[in-house]
């Protein structure tokens, strides 16, 4: 059985280390050593370290899982793939697109699978969803309209991803990057990007906010909007095509009910065909995820998203930054 090590012991990590199976947990790293130590705790008889490099020296995982703050994913990435493991490193996998440049090619030498963690392709209605696409059920894709939003909490432009220098952005970097990675799946490649981020409530040097324009070669457009002034949670992706609409509401939680909603065009046109899918039960996305990974490594298969994904995802964020006046490069 492949084993498994999680750097980063917080709220992520322990989802992750939660949501595996197939594989075992040897180890967990964090830079506080109470948080691994209290994680190992809660999994029998793990492993804790402070640091990477000295939980390498001492287990052999297969696989790593990297669920930092956004400025130390890069240099463990690195570290991981130098060492010859395979990584799972959670979105969006770096601060700036330059940072994984490289990355590829290394871990092509090193034989390492390398997948970034935008779990929210693995929702129950995603995966309908795509299905309906890849069966043509909505004919030609024509757009997407998303917007994903939560209302902050007391105290959270004192948080981590209110500090450029560690996030490398605001909303945009955070959310924002599940919608343009779930608009990619669908569409693929951006080739126009337009839009802009701004800071309109919390008394912080990242945005809360941001609006996206993007458009594919062939012209179809993803219209998003990330924001963190929302309030009530919410979250809504529609897909348009030439013969039908897929909604979907919802991922569970505060989020409200995850569902699904089909419209099917007649060739007549007038009221559409409804169909939906409701999913009230727990969110298996992190566990589907993880094991689409551990095929990627069984089946050496292309790895979907990985680090090629990860990079075009940032260069539109990076992009929308500049645009707006926001220098977390500086």
């Amino acid at each position: 059985m492949i084993k498994v090590a999680i750097v980063g012991c917080g709220l992520i990590g322990l989802k992750r280390a939660q949501n595996i199976q197939g594989a075992e947990v040897i180890a967990f790293v964090d830079v506080d050593i109470s948080k691994a130590r209290n994680l190992a705790a809660k999994f029998g008889k793990v492993a804790s370290f402070d640091s990477l490099e000295a939980m390498l020296q001492h287990a052999d995982p297969g696989i790593i899982i990297i669920a930092t703050p956004h400025n130390l994913l890069p240099k463990l990435i690195e570290t991981g793939i130098k060492a010859g493991k395979h990584i799972l490193v959670e979105k969006p996998a770096a601060r700036f697109a330059e940072e994984l440049q490289g990355f590829e090619a290394l871990a092509a030498a090193n034989n390492c699978k390398v997948r970034v963690g935008f779990n929210h392709r693995y929702h129950r209605a995603f995966r309908k969803a795509k299905e309906l696409v890849e069966e043509g059920a909505l004919g030609k894709l024509m757009f997407i309209r998303a917007r994903y939003g939560h209302g902050g909490r007391v105290g959270y432009e004192k948080e981590w991803r209110a500090i450029p220098k560690i996030s490398g952005g605001g909303e945009l970097i955070d959310q924002g990057s599940h919608l343009i990675d779930l608009s990619r799946m669908f569409l693929g490649n951006f080739t126009s990007v337009e839009g802009h981020a701004d800071t309109y409530f919390w008394d912080m040097p990242v945005d809360d906010n941001a609006f996206l324009d993007l458009k594919t070669q062939e012209g179809q457009t993803a219209f998003l909007q990330v924001s963190c002034t929302e309030w009530k949670n919410m979250f809504s992706f529609e897909i348009y095509g030439r013969i039908g609409k897929l909604e979907i509401n919802g991922l569970g939680g505060s989020y409200g009910t995850e569902k699904l909603s089909f419209y099917k065009m007649s060739p007549e046109m007038g009221p559409p065909e409804t169909f939906m899918w409701e999913y009230p039960m727990q969110d298996d996305s992190w566990k589907v995820e993880f094991s689409e990974f551990l095929l990627d490594i069984k089946q050496d298969r292309i790895v979907t998203p990985g680090i090629a994904d990860a990079i075009e995802n940032l260069k539109i964020i990076n992009s929308i930054y500049k645009k707006s006046g926001y220098d977390y490069n500086a």
